[in-house]
């Protein structure tokens, strides 16, 4: 049996290929983006391949590729039913109401008519969202109905950038403040030069038009609670907004103590996972009112280790651990299942 590794740095990738190196697991590293791509994975039983938005190149492929692998018999992680809804909000909207999970309310409109006749008709504050971004990149706050019109205009008009440059350099000052290192200040600088010079996600994507999407805004909450379950693992941590901000979303201010996030939503979590026969799935809840709300969801996430997790029984366990290990353990044993 031998695993299929696509190898990038910053990736979990580099987790997968130290956990076959030190559990002697057979591995390959492919190139996923190789137009023999198929070929190469004749020799393998599975492919372990952490895609991620900020490469065009992926938003091209990744999705058809996995399909077409699995249509073979190779088995993939991420497979199409744990990322097919990644880095896209609206279809994450339709997959979680149709299995009834707690989505915080949302709107999506395909029509300029029909999205004013909504903001006619709905109180304020709402959250503005594009359908892609990580971190809050694409959030904003939409106070009133003026504000809500302006965004529906551009929606239906020119239409958003992929990324906003300017967001994303304040974010790159505040992170500065915050740390006050030299990593976080070479940030800032690329995030200078990337006012002016786009990156290649920029260059190759096209503006974000033709639909708007918004959320209910949920008041009274000052951080919003990130988990992540692997198979039959919870992984956990209160993320916690900056000063001013009502996104808890890449403010890099987090707790990992598990006494401080509910059981109740720990519950959720496993149940929404088993619904949709996910791999692996990073929910971010928030507190409305004495009920957990999903805000979204996606497959990977930052993190690489945590102080403990939870079970299925919901009893946690107070070990340091990667979810990134755990993510090869479960295919590796599907692998045998299937054998």
């Amino acid at each position: 049996m031998r695993l299929a590794i696509h190898k990038e740095e910053g990736s979990f990738s580099d987790h997968w290929v130290d956990y076959c190196e030190n559990k002697h697991i057979s591995y390959k590293i492919v190139n996923c983006y190789d137009s023999d791509i198929i070929s190469q994975l004749n020799d393998c039983e599975g492919l372990l391949w952490h895609w991620n938005h900020n490469d065009y190149r992926a938003a091209l492929c990744a999705r058809q590729l996995t399909l077409s692998l699995e249509k073979s018999g190779v088995k993939v992680f991420p497979d199409v039913n744990t990322a097919w809804h990644f880095d896209d909000k609206v279809g994450q909207k339709y997959l979680l109401e149709a299995v009834n999970a707690p989505l915080v309310k949302s709107h999506v409109f395909y029509t300029k008519l029909d999205a004013l006749k909504w903001l006619n008709q709905v109180t304020f504050p709402k959250v503005f969202k594009l359908r892609g971004g990580a971190g809050a990149v694409n959030v904003s706050l939409v106070k009133n109905k003026a504000k809500g019109r302006q965004l529906i205009n551009k929606a239906f008009g020119k239409g958003f950038s992929h990324i906003n440059r300017l967001n994303r350099l304040k974010d790159r000052v505040w992170e500065l403040k915050r740390d006050k290192d030299f990593a976080a200040f070479k940030k800032v600088l690329t995030g200078l030069a990337r006012i002016f010079i786009p990156t290649e996600v920029e260059r190759y994507s096209h503006n974000e038009k033709g639909y708007i999407y918004f959320q209910d805004f949920i008041p009274d909450n000052d951080s919003d609670i990130r988990l992540v379950v692997v198979g039959e693992r919870c992984f956990g941590m209160r993320r916690y907004c900056r000063d001013g901000d009502f996104k808890a979303s890449g403010s890099g201010l987090k707790s990992f103590d598990p006494s401080i996030i509910g059981t109740e939503c720990v519950k959720i979590a496993f149940e929404v996972a088993q619904k949709l026969n996910l791999q692996s799935v990073a929910f971010d809840f928030i507190k409305n009112g004495n009920n957990y709300q999903i805000i979204e969801i996606s497959y990977c996430f930052v993190s690489t280790q945590f102080p403990g997790f939870w079970d299925k029984t919901y009893k946690w366990h107070s070990v340091v651990v990667s979810p990134q290990f755990s993510m090869v353990e479960d295919f590796m044993e599907n692998l045998k299942i299937k054998q």
